[in-house]
């Protein structure tokens, strides 16, 4: 599109359609973007697609309520509206049968019994033989209880964030921030090479699941499961700090 400013700034006084669908069309890659990254919570209930869809919507509502004079960039803005639309879908259409629920909870049950009894991280074959499943059943488990770790996070544990206006800060919640960033920072570097690059990947270069996947050199469904029992991992070890790791 030649110029998207001057679509934004006729939009901004007509409201037109046509111009709406304009700018849907322009910033439909940021929504394969979004998707793309949450795909790494994907399971067998959940596919790709359907990311995409609530996607749009997150983009159509932040082209809605978007405030063109407040300069702050569009992306920054839409990103979280449809990152935040995608999850309110899943929430809302409850895509998360209370099976796998329990599961979760087994397995979140399962690794903190077997982490005080040996005092370290326990290992794939530990949690295994803890749940007395096989490798096909304990690959599964952890593949479907991806999404339920995505939309089962208690919003009101993560840092707040005005979504209307990303430049906001207070004093107070910085000073938090720090304290749990240089938490957060310490425990990373406990961890294995492996286990930093893949936050690396994905936190910091914000690559998505098949970009990360090429890098790793190993399928999409090991990447969500690397990064599921990595995200436990790093929850078990900041609890007692009473620091959330974001996802």
């Amino acid at each position: 599109m030649a110029n998207i400013d001057k679509v934004w700034d006729k939009y901004k006084k007509t409201k037109s359609r046509e111009l709406k669908e304009q700018l849907i069309e322009h910033y439909a890659p940021l929504v394969k973007i979004v998707a793309g990254r949450l795909g790494i919570y994907l399971n067998s209930y959940l596919e790709l697609d359907d990311l995409l869809g609530f996607g749009v919507i997150g983009l159509i509502d932040a082209i809605d309520k978007y405030d063109y004079d407040k300069k702050i960039k569009f992306e920054t803005y839409a990103s979280l509206r449809i990152r935040g639309a995608i999850i309110d879908e899943i929430r809302k259409l409850d895509w998360v049968p209370r099976s796998i629920r329990q599961k979760q909870k087994e397995y979140i049950r399962a690794y903190e019994r077997v982490e005080a009894k040996i005092g370290h991280s326990p290992t794939d074959s530990d949690l295994r033989k803890e749940l007395n499943i096989n490798e096909t059943e304990y690959n599964k488990l952890v593949h479907d209880t991806n999404i339920s770790t995505l939309v089962s996070i208690d919003e009101s544990e993560l840092y707040e964030f005005n979504v209307e206006d990303p430049t906001t800060k207070n004093p107070y919640q910085e000073l938090e921030n720090k304290e749990a960033l240089e938490i957060l920072e310490r425990e990373i570097l406990a961890l294995t090479e492996r286990e930093q690059l893949l936050i690396k990947l994905y936190y910091y270069e914000e690559l998505t699941l098949k970009e990360i996947s090429l890098v790793l050199e190993v399928s999409e469904s090991r990447v969500s499961q690397i990064h599921s029992k990595l995200m436990l991992k790093l929850r078990n070890k900041l609890k007692k700090y009473n620091v959330v790791f974001p996802l």
